[in-house]
């Protein structure tokens, strides 16, 4: 079992999405995201998280593929185009990853560094090659 699910923290900000019905099941029961992808396999606090990296239309169109499979919802049989569409648009705004970002976000032991480590350790080395220069021979005294 993943940290997060043993700790429970998993993005808040994916609860509108994942709690969002798809339509009524046979027996009359609203499913919601969040059913459909545990029911077709998938983790769906994973899968979210996946179909927030894609663009839009990326995340609609995997949507769409992932509709057409899900069967115990009747409607979704010629609707999950449109399903899909409604859905992508309660998806969270997906975070720019700028190349600074990348490199202090690199992942060590399944967990991320925080930037706030790497300012340390630069600092850290910093500070000791400051301590050559200041005791290094054929510096004025």
């Amino acid at each position: 079992m993943s940290e997060n699910k043993a700790l429970g923290t998993r993005p808040p900000e994916f609860e509108r999405f994942l709690y969002a019905p798809v339509g009524e099941d046979r027996n009359g029961y609203v499913v919601t995201v969040l059913s459909a992808l545990a029911r077709l396999g998938l983790d769906p606090w994973n899968e979210t998280a996946e179909l927030v990296k894609l663009r839009r239309e990326e995340a609609c169109a995997r949507l769409e593929i992932l509709l057409s499979k899900f069967r115990d919802v009747p409607e979704l049989k010629e609707d999950h185009n449109a399903v899909a569409q409604e859905l992508s648009l309660l998806l969270p705004e997906s975070p720019r990853v700028t190349p600074l970002t990348r490199v202090s976000s690199t992942v060590a032991n399944g967990r991320l560094v925080s930037s706030g480590a790497i300012w340390t350790i630069l600092a850290i080395v910093f500070v000791l090659i400051q301590m050559l220069f200041i005791n290094s021979p054929g510096s004025d005294e």
